[in-house]
């Protein structure tokens, strides 16, 4: 079994509690105006590897994850490689490496053959970061390309099952910097006992050189990060005790 990778990061900080090995997968169905990563998009741009390629270079890290650390599958998306992410955190577990998947949840149905693979994927998960790109269904098409119904219902599926989450929502400026919005989100979130942290994370134009080497017009060109202020309010109304 082998995946598409995009890249490898040895330190991640963010992803995650402790320090991580992050392994960013190729292949997301959503098209983020924000995403800073388009070069991930299609799943055919990444470099085949094993999961045995991947933990062998991750363990050599092993003596900087502490107690907290481990590995966390980023993206893309990685639950567009479903048979692979079993492979890959069964064989994680098998030496004891703390697991995380950071998604987008826009692949998650309650459908087979997907529903059955994800059940048997949470035996070998400790962790989501879920990332809720914006709570109001249209303002979440236009953002994103892709309906939000799913992914609100992988989040009512793993309070269900009670697996551990982090939240996590991009503050946009003139598109999810609203207080209803934000103020909508926190009352879905409330509703979910699994919840361990919630993050805002700011906005940044960090990636739309690539969109433009990529021959793309960046969607939110004009639009700046949004200001301490506003942070700031994000965090209040989402109770991330930030």
């Amino acid at each position: 079994m082998k995946g598409y990778i995009h890249s490898t990061e040895s330190f991640g900080s963010v992803d995650g509690p402790g320090v991580r090995f992050i392994i960013f997968v190729s292949g997301c169905p959503m098209r983020c105006q924000f995403c800073h990563n388009p070069d991930t998009w299609r799943m055919q741009d990444g470099t085949l590897m094993t999961a045995d390629e991947l933990l062998n270079t991750a363990w050599k890290y092993r003596s900087y994850w502490g107690k907290k650390g481990g590995i966390t599958v980023s993206g893309g998306e990685p639950l567009m490689q479903m048979d692979f992410l079993i492979e890959l955190f069964h064989k994680a577990k098998e030496k004891g490496i703390h697991t995380t998947i950071d998604t987008s949840g826009a692949t998650f149905t309650r459908e087979e053959p997907f529903f059955g693979k994800f059940k048997e994927l949470m035996k070998y998960t400790d962790l989501l970061l879920l990332d809720i790109k914006h709570i109001d269904e249209e303002q979440h098409k236009i953002l994103t390309g892709h309906t939000n119904k799913n992914i609100l219902d992988l989040a009512r599926y793993l309070d269900e099952i009670k697996k551990p989450v982090w939240i996590r929502h991009v503050l946009v400026p003139e598109r999810s910097d609203k207080d209803e919005y934000l103020k909508e989100l926190d009352v879905f979130i409330q509703t979910l006992s699994n919840v361990e942290r919630v993050e805002v994370l700011p906005y940044h134009t960090l990636g739309e050189y690539k969109w433009k080497e990529m021959g793309m017009k960046y969607p939110l060109e004009g639009i700046e990060p949004p200001t301490k202020e506003r942070i700031a309010n994000a965090n209040q109304l989402l109770h991330t005790g930030q």
